[in-house]
């Protein structure tokens, strides 16, 4: 607030951000038409002034929107589709819209969570494996736009995670179990510096639990290949080629894992006889290719965030909620 009681408006914004009240607008309303330092400089003028874009209008459209945001990376990436089709079930049922933010960049995430909360065009918003500041939470309370984060946790938001280091470990722990002591580990390289890095988790569990067994994981063993079934399976191959070569095959995602399967099918060597593989997700065709895995609940996860982001908007002043899910190795034919 300024001089006490009076609401600050948009020319207040302008003139202690040093800019034109157009460029103020373009930043509530097409904040990628601004370069990110002024788009950062108008924003901190928001938040220092207190400034909620028109608060009666916005009331009203909170009352009759029905829309849900969802920012998502890797939008075409099975997981992300599972996790949007379990939101999408419960939305459907409530008859609220879902609307989708889809991240390209450290820029893109930024402009989203800065500029979401003040327009006033949605009920409430979940983030999908994408890390929230504490200035980012902290603007998103308090404009009141309930959020759920999903993977990446906040202490001041609602959020629904799994714990990857554990996956890692199940994996390991499950080949061990079955007598395999060259076990390798292949994830993926595609991870921009915006996003999260479960694989890095789950190979850390993975590790863990071998040194624990007394099982060493050499260098060899380690392979990293982009997000495609092509490149995966060009790795698994030189991996199957290698004078000893393991005896397992951890992949850090089901959609890897199906490369790994394809490399040793096209070596002619047998699995689960010769190579055991294991993946993580659970992705639905995990089931047809009979991929012994990892599930990570994708889609209850994302019903779970619905119903969560719903009873905040039934009771706004509850306190953030934290749900780790559980994780369950589904075993089939391939280890």
């Amino acid at each position: 607030m300024i001089n006490g009681n009076k609401r600050p408006t948009i020319y207040d914004v302008a003139r202690h951000a040093g800019v034109s009240i157009t460029t103020v607008s373009r930043v509530l309303n097409d904040p990628g038409r601004v370069n990110p330092e002024t788009r950062r400089k108008i924003l901190a003028s928001i938040d220092a002034l207190g400034f909620v874009p028109k608060a009666e209008a916005r009331a009203r459209a909170m009352q009759k929107n029905g829309r849900i945001g969802v920012v998502t990376p890797f939008f075409t990436a099975p997981s992300f589709v599972q996790r949007l089709r379990g939101i999408a079930t419960v939305l459907s049922s409530k008859n609220f819209e879902l609307v989708i933010y889809p991240v390209y960049s450290a820029d893109h995430l930024q402009r989203y969570l800065s500029t979401l909360p003040l327009t006033g065009n949605l009920d409430g918003l979940i983030v999908l494996s994408l890390p929230v500041n504490d200035e980012e939470a902290e603007r998103l309370i308090r404009h009141n736009l309930p959020t759920v984060l999903i993977e990446y946790p906040h202490p001041a938001l609602n959020c629904v995670e799994i714990d990857d280091v554990e996956g890692g470990r199940m994996a390991a722990n499950y080949l061990l179990s079955k007598g395999h002591r060259r076990i390798a580990f292949l994830g993926d390289t595609d991870l921009p510096e915006y996003a999260i890095h479960p694989v890095s988790l789950r190979l850390s569990g993975f590790r863990q639990a071998l040194k624990e067994a007394g099982i060493d994981l050499p260098e060899a063993f380690v392979r990293l290949a982009p997000y495609t079934q092509e490149q995966t399976r060009q790795v698994a191959k030189e991996l199957l080629e290698l004078p000893e070569p393991p005896t397992a095959i951890f992949a850090a995602t089901d959609f890897q894992a199906l490369g790994v399967l394809k490399a040793a099918r096209q070596l002619g060597v047998e699995v689960p006889g010769q190579l055991a593989v294991i993946g993580f997700d659970d992705l639905d065709m995990a089931e047809y290719a009979d991929l012994t895995t990892i599930s990570q609940h994708l889609d209850e996860s994302g019903k779970l965030a619905v119903e969560i982001l719903f009873a905040q908007l039934e009771s706004p002043s509850r306190l953030p909620r934290h749900v780790k899910l559980p994780l369950t190795l589904i075993e089939r034919k391939t280890a």
